[in-house]
């Protein structure tokens, strides 16, 4: 796809760890070497890491041909190959700690580790696949990774905050992770999340600074599920659960070359997750997946609902999972897709344009119907999404990240100057929700009025958009710039999906063109002037170029299939490319 650009850092030579806070609780966890967790012999590779950027291959250098295998298969491949004792439950498990090992080591991805007990669980599913010929679920054997504000039975929450560190070893697991748990996955490790969970890069003053394999030197792997996209991206796991509001599974997905899915709230489990404002739903995230393909956001929908959740969660919805439609059935032979280039604050760097004009080349190739999605006022809904981020006025944040504390990493402290000078009062609340739902309301006119501009009268299938103004955030960067993933998560749900990794040195063709078009751009607003100041194509070479699918709301079945026939208008693109 497209050739990647990004802003200029200040470079980092490693994991870059920082040093304890004096008022640092000893937590439970404190990264892997810490607490004398297995590893691997270092490579000659993963020896000279330090002196490389991109470690992304690193992990494969000390493992077998087997081992490679396995590590680079999906979810939905390890399952089948596990029940049909290609490989144990057992062998699939050595070859991820091996990987994630690795991870920990370039990337300081993990929170806690406990392989032992995944080894534990792994021998159980194999003597019961011995004995009876039977898997246990649609997960047998597989390793799936934990984002560290879920609840793990007998492993720490800290969720980035060192109040919180060694003083949260959850009593039970969250109901996701009962779920998978009886499904056959092994838990085997925690990841990183950032102090607050506000943040699209990964921080926090327990653990240090999560990294991009792409490019170490510069990039973050994005927030707030960045621990997950960093081990994902690197093979130590198959398969990671996160969550999401604005954007904390989409832009680490994005900015690691993964998939993910924030889907509808009420969709999936959300029980058992620690984190600040427990109990505010004037605006609620979504547990989610990220995975290294498109069936394996089905596979974990999939799972995730097979035993009816909502008997046990009383706010999901009882929508059972549609296989069928995730497959594609009921979708017109046609599909009608609306293209979101630019949200009218800042205009995406030129590979996400570059990458959004070869979409919408693949899809007129295929005879699909494609229009422009018109921003909807994007500012307004930024403001509207921190006033229900920070209804206390941030008071509990900033209790938990005073200086003598835990003081505020540069990604907090950014986002709660934006906070009020007080809390809002009931009243001022009841405002609130009642702009939230007005907002959502003119969104679905929005999207119905579409209709009027498609050729066959119907509403567009789904929006295009980037996953973000910027390529992988610079590690230095503000928090904010680029608002495409609008405050609407109640309304609708989206698909992060890849189409791929380039150079930014190859500055001919398309990308080039965007290139040198928003170079020459004026900038619009102080935000697009911030974020033009750290573009710098070569220090995003490499990096990964990231896209999000949009559907209506408890839609998440439709939006695979939609996503499966634009990805099969990509690869059909493509290969007729190559061959002229």
């Amino acid at each position: 796809m497209p050739p990647n650009g990004t802003a200029h850092t200040d470079a980092v030579a490693g994991p870059a760890t920082l040093p304890p806070h004096p008022a640092q609780a000893a937590p439970r966890g404190a990264g892997a070497a810490a607490r004398g967790a297995a590893r691997v012999a270092p490579s000659a590779g993963e020896r000279a890491a330090p002196e490389r950027a991109d470690v992304s291959d690193f992990a494969l250098s000390p493992l077998s041909p087997r081992e490679r295998e396995i590590v680079q298969m999906d979810a939905t491949a390890l399952a089948e190959s596990i029940g049909a004792r290609r490989f144990s439950a057992v062998e699939a498990l050595e070859a991820f700690c091996h990987a994630a090992t690795v991870a920990q080591d370039l990337t300081n991805c993990l929170t806690e580790v406990f392989f032992d007990e995944g080894l534990r669980r792994a021998r159980e599913l194999d003597r019961h696949l011995e004995e009876t010929g039977q898997v246990v679920g649609p997960l047998h054997g597989v390793p799936v990774s934990i984002k560290d504000h879920i609840l793990v039975k007998g492993h720490d929450t800290a969720t980035g905050y060192i109040a919180w560190a060694g003083r949260t070893v959850a009593e039970k697991d969250a109901l996701a992770v009962d779920i998978l748990r009886r499904a056959g996955a092994v838990i085997y490790v925690k990841t990183a999340n950032p102090q607050t969970l506000l943040a699209l890069e990964t921080n926090n003053n327990i653990y240090g600074r999560t990294l991009n394999p792409h490019n170490r030197s510069h990039l973050t792997p994005g927030g707030s599920s960045g621990g997950e996209s960093a081990l994902i991206a690197m093979h130590g796991s198959p398969l990671g659960v996160g969550t999401d509001i604005g954007g904390s599974i989409r832009a680490p997905a994005a900015y690691m070359g993964l998939y993910g899915l924030k889907g509808s709230v009420g969709r999936m489990p959300h029980g058992g997750l620690l984190g600040s404002h427990d109990g505010m739903d004037a605006i609620i995230g979504a547990l989610g997946p990220l995975a290294t393909s498109a069936r394996d956001l089905a596979l974990f929908c999939r799972t995730m609902l097979q035993d009816e959740p909502w008997l046990v969660e009383p706010p999901l919805l009882p929508l059972p999972w549609r296989q069928d439609l995730a497959d594609g059935a009921g979708l017109p032979e046609k599909l009608a897709i609306a293209i979101l280039w630019d949200d009218g604050v800042v205009a995406p760097h030129p590979p996400i344009t570059a990458a959004l004009a070869r979409v919408r080349d693949a899809l007129l190739a295929a005879g699909h119907d494609v229009l422009v999605w018109e921003p909807l006022a994007h500012r307004d809904a930024w403001e509207l999404i921190v006033k229900l981020y920070l209804l206390d006025g941030g008071a509990e944040y900033r209790a938990l990240t005073a200086p003598a504390v835990d003081p505020a990493v540069p990604q907090t402290a950014w986002i709660l100057d934006q906070a009020p000078a007080r809390g809002y009062s009931a009243a001022e609340a009841f405002a609130l929700n009642r702009q939230r739902e007005a907002f959502r309301a003119a969104l679905a006119a929005h999207w119905n009025g579409t209709a009027a501009r498609t050729r066959d009268g119907r509403a567009v299938d789904a929006v295009l958009a980037p996953a973000a103004a910027t390529l992988a955030r610079a590690t230095t960067a503000r928090a904010g710039g680029g608002t495409a993933p609008t405050g609407t998560s109640r309304t609708i749900r989206r698909s992060r999906f890849p189409p791929g990794r380039g150079s930014a040195r190859r500055r001919g063709g398309l990308a080039g063109q965007e290139e040198r078009r928003y170079e020459g751009a004026a900038p619009r607003n102080e935000t697009e002037r911030e974020v033009r100041a750290q573009w710098d194509p070569l220090a995003f070479d490499g990096a990964a170029v990231g896209l999000q699918l949009v559907g209506r709301r408890l839609g998440e079945e439709r939006l695979l299939g939609v996503l499966g026939r634009v990805e099969g208008a990509i690869r059909a693109h493509d290969a007729a490319s190559a061959s002229a």
